[in-house]
């Protein structure tokens, strides 16, 4: 291998390692608040595939338990009551985890 290209090799490496370590500690912070939205919400026990699925709908959630703001829409509330009831529904026994995750799924356009 030639001795420009191993060195250029070296300063790529060098120059991506604390890019990775700053995407890492970021990523690890988002885990543990994601984690403690779900634990707020009582629903620290159920599988991560589901929560990947729910995220976005508990974070809202939880800003409007904390008064960031509050959300009068029909729609963002027969959202939550869907979240809600396929959760328990999953917790209870009642459905599959991949049932609970298919009903969750938001279809993109």
């Amino acid at each position: 291998m030639n001795t420009a290209i191993k060195t250029s090799q070296i300063r790529l490496d060098t120059n991506l390692e604390p890019v990775l370590r700053k995407v890492l500690k970021e990523a690890e912070k988002e885990h543990r608040e994601l984690q403690d939205m779900f634990k707020l919400m009582g629903w620290g026990d159920i599988p991560d595939a589901l929560k990947m699925e729910i995220k976005d709908d508990v974070s809202a959630m939880v800003n409007e338990l904390k008064g960031q703001y509050s959300s009068c829409d029909p729609y963002v509330e027969r959202r939550r009551q869907r979240v809600v009831h396929w959760v328990e529904s999953y917790r209870d026994g009642i459905c599959s985890l991949d049932t609970a995750i298919e009903a969750l799924h938001i279809k993109s356009l």
